[in-house]
Formats: C-alpha cells, sequence, structure tokens
C-alpha cells in the first residue's frame, strides 16, 4: 500500500471488529463537498453520507450522519438525543475534538467516542460510503455494521 493507500484508523477498527468493508481513494488534495465526492465515485447522493458535528445546549458533543444533499434539522437533531438544542461546531474545533479534519472526519474512530445517530434513509441503501478518515479515501459498508462501529443509532435528523 502506497503512502496515500495506507489503512486509517477507522480501517484498523472495522478490520479489528471483524466489520467486512470496501475502500475508493479519489484524487483530491483538500477538502470538497460531498456532492462532489459521490460524482467524482459514480455513486448515488443517497448512498453517500457525511459526518457533522454539534455541541449540545448540555455542553456535551454529538455526531449525525445525513446524505450528503440533506441539510441537518437541529431541532430533530436535538431531540434525538434528548437535549433542548444543537448547533454546528466551528471549523477549528473540529481536529482537536476528532482527530479528522474537515472532508475526512467519520464517526469510527474519533478520539472519544460520542453520540451517533444516522440518518434513517440509511436503511434504505445496500451499502453506505462514508469517509474513511482522510479526504480522499470513503469506505463502504453495510449501514448495521456502521452502526455497530460508531455505536450509532438510526432517526430522522433532515429537513423535509
Amino acid at each position: 500500500m502506497s503512502k496515500k493507500e495506507a489503512k486509517t484508523n477507522a480501517m484498523r477498527i472495522l478490520e479489528r471488529m471483524k466489520i467486512p468493508y470496501t475502500h475508493q481513494e479519489y484524487d483530491c488534495p483538500e477538502f470538497t463537498d460531498g456532492s462532489e465526492v459521490a460524482d467524482r465515485l459514480g455513486l448515488g447522493h443517497g448512498q453517500v453520507f457525511k459526518t457533522l458535528v454539534t455541541a449540545g445546549s448540555d455542553r456535551n458533543h454529538y455526531v449525525f450522519v445525513i446524505p450528503v444533499d440533506e441539510e441537518l434539522d437541529l431541532k430533530k437533531c436535538a431531540k434525538s438525543v434528548g437535549v433542548k438544542s444543537v448547533q454546528m461546531i466551528a471549523v477549528k474545533e473540529l481536529f482537536p475534538l476528532t482527530g479528522y479534519v474537515r472532508g475526512g472526519c467519520t464517526a469510527v474512530g474519533m478520539k472519544k467516542q460520542f453520540p451517533v445517530r444516522i440518518h434513517e434513509s440509511a436503511k434504505n441503501e445496500t451499502a453506505i460510503y462514508v469517509s474513511a478518515g482522510r479526504i480522499g479515501c470513503q469506505i463502504c459498508l453495510a449501514q448495521d455494521d456502521f452502526c455497530k462501529a460508531s455505536q450509532a443509532e438510526y432517526a430522522d435528523l433532515c429537513l423535509t
């Protein structure tokens, strides 16, 4: 494996848990949005999920995983984790908090285990794609396996 193709922390965790996955590399030297990632990989936008990190009114952090073309409904997100409100964290807080950079953030293998919710539409896919933990690499796995690896629960999270 070349340096670019080296395993990420998320991949090592999946292997340790004996969770099958595949990965796809794509040329991307810096952040690009999830829709563009899906297009570069020739994937449907409903199959590719982005990972968003929030801070709750209770001062805890929460992670939400939604399709790349969707937008968080912050009220639904707060309700799903049982707090009054949540708000997106600043990009500068992402790496120190999670160990991942914008565009390479995944709910598998963060520095600390935060409550994770994945949008319920994932149940309609045969498999989902999420960041592998670095820009330019996506992992594909069964959605229930993703839930197992990230301790996620399904919830309605998006604006309708």
